[in-house]
């Protein structure tokens, strides 16, 4: 059984990229997203994955997470994924004994970079780097199973 206890912040400039090669590129969906758990489909190249989340319980949640055929992927992607689809690039960052996830949102949730350090324990302490902004782990609008039904370029409507 797998848990995910992480911390989201917003990203407030570029200098994380000096220290980045190049990212990886994210196409993910989602299924049945009304009942507090999350089911993802996710493609990034030649590699796909089934990801089963609880619902999240302070920072905490469940996570089980299975490879699947690239080819079933993009069928349940463009078929039974409610849309639009979440696309993002995703650099890694070392900084101080922890990897940031920098997600660097495209299509629509363009203009959106959020930071995530998977934690061992929701009190673990962690340096936070210059380009770290606002903390946004409890706000579930960041969330990206919400940024698929509440796209970021919507938010000022």
């Amino acid at each position: 059984m797998g848990v995910e206890i992480e911390r989201k912040f917003l990203v407030v400039d570029d200098s994380w990229r000096e220290a980045v090669p190049a990212g990886i590129r994210y196409r993910q969906g989602y299924l049945g997203t009304d009942s507090g758990s999350t089911v993802r489909v996710r493609v990034s190249g030649e590699r796909a994955w089934l990801t089963i989340k609880s619902a999240v319980v302070g920072l905490t949640r469940r996570e089980y997470e299975y490879e699947i055929p690239t080819k079933d992927a993009h069928a349940i992607l463009e078929e039974l994924c409610s849309k639009p689809l979440i696309e993002k690039t995703r650099f890694v960052v070392e900084h101080h004994g922890h990897s940031w996830e920098i997600d660097v949102f495209e299509g629509d949730n363009a203009g959106l970079i959020v930071a995530e350090v998977e934690l061992e324990a929701e009190d673990e302490a962690f340096a936070l780097p210059a380009w770290a902004g606002e903390d946004v782990s409890g706000d579930a609008r960041y969330y990206n199973q919400r940024l698929a039904e509440h796209p970021y370029s919507r938010w000022a409507e």
